[in-house]
């Protein structure tokens, strides 16, 4: 091991010319990991996927898989909500993010679920006439109007939660713990993504053209 590690700090050395990194402990950690990324990256263990020798693209089958998991998991939460008053996964969705997070405005609400304003809208409002969430001015802004969880929607959402959460570990399959964990690194690198893009509120004939020109992402 050390004369694997002296051989490193040689090559290290050599290959460090220009001063990329800097010449210490750290700069010399930080080039071992760009080289493993590097190695791992040429040594990916590619896939196989459905319509690969015509060409289809590794792009069509992550935007497929990912809307087909979509539809599994709508049909999972349909289940758990079943003779209960919920009418959609939604509202569940809503009252659970307002029990974590805490009392917020309407639009900070449908945004955190990643809704158009008049879907979400009418998802408040049906939680509203439900008693499961009640609505105040708010401190700073009387324009504006701050919603919480009441506690007939925490007790709601409390006699539900067995089955929701049985649909979450349902959805999850037969992942091991450590693809989980690697599952949402890439899930999250997705969501910081699009969420920025997505509250931008780009027009939908634009948005596809002004996304594709500011991310340089090939028009096929």
């Amino acid at each position: 091991m050390m004369k694997e590690v002296i051989t490193l700090l040689e090559d290290f050395d050599n290959e460090n010319t220009g001063n990329s990194y800097s010449s210490d402990l750290a700069g010399f950690k930080a080039w071992v990991c760009a080289k493993e990324s590097y190695r791992l990256r040429n040594e990916v263990d590619e896939p196989y996927w459905e319509g690969k020798e015509e060409g289809r693209s590794p792009e069509s089958v992550i935007s497929t898989f990912l809307v087909h998991l979509s539809r599994y998991a709508k049909t999972y939460s349909k289940s758990a909500i079943s003779g209960s008053d919920f009418t959609t996964q939604e509202d569940f969705i809503y009252l659970i993010t307002l029990k974590s997070f805490g009392a917020m405005t309407k639009i900070d609400l449908i945004r955190k679920n990643v809704h158009e304003k008049p879907a979400g809208m009418l998802i408040i409002n049906r939680l509203i006439r439900q008693g499961w969430i009640a609505q105040a001015d708010s401190d700073t802004d009387r324009r504006m109007k701050i919603i919480h969880i009441t506690e007939s929607g925490l007790l709601a959402l409390e006699n539900q939660m067995h089955k929701i959460r049985k649909a979450t570990h349902v959805v999850s399959g037969n992942l091991s713990y450590s693809e989980k964990m690697h599952l949402i690194r890439l899930l999250n690198k997705l969501d910081k993504f699009h969420y920025p893009i997505f509250t931008r509120n780009i027009e939908s004939e634009k948005l596809l053209d002004i996304v594709s020109k500011e991310y340089s992402f090939t028009k096929n």
